[in-house]
This record gives structure tokens, C-alpha cells and sequence, in this order.
């Protein structure tokens, strides 16, 4: 499988976007994701990973969170 240079960027700064929400550093891996959407507006996994990283700045998970998100609906 080829992968396009735009799409090669997508996934470097989707991977550090994880990598920062995973490390709990929800700002700035919002500004990753964002980033990926300005070269692919339709992304997704950037597209979800922005909602749950505006649920955690508003809400902070506990100090015990082990990287889950818990759905607030069905």
C-alpha cells in the first residue's frame, strides 16, 4: 500500500496527538488533531480525538485514569 505524503503528515500528527492525550495533555493534542484536519478535513480518528479532548479540558479525568474513555451516551 502507497501512502500519499498529505496522508503520511495526517498520521505524524495524529500519532503525536495520541501520544499527548495519552499523557494527558489535552490542549495540545487538540492543536494536533486540528492540524491533521487543516490537511484532511474529513479525518475521523482526529475528528473523534478533538470531541474527547474538549470533554477533557472541560472535565478532567481522575489521577488514576488509565487512557479509557468512559461515553457520556449510547
Amino acid at each position: 500500500m502507497i501512502v500519499s505524503e498529505k496522508m503520511t503528515k495526517v498520521l505524524a500528527l495524529y500519532n503525536e496527538g495520541l501520544s499527548l492525550y495519552k499523557n494527558r495533555k489535552f490542549v495540545e493534542a487538540k492543536a494536533n488533531f486540528q492540524k491533521a484536519l487543516e490537511i484532511e478535513p474529513n479525518d475521523g480518528p482526529s475528528l473523534l480525538y478533538i470531541e474527547r479532548c474538549d470533554d477533557y479540558i472541560a472535565d478532567p479525568p481522575p489521577e488514576d485514569w488509565d487512557g479509557v474513555y468512559n461515553m457520556k451516551t449510547k
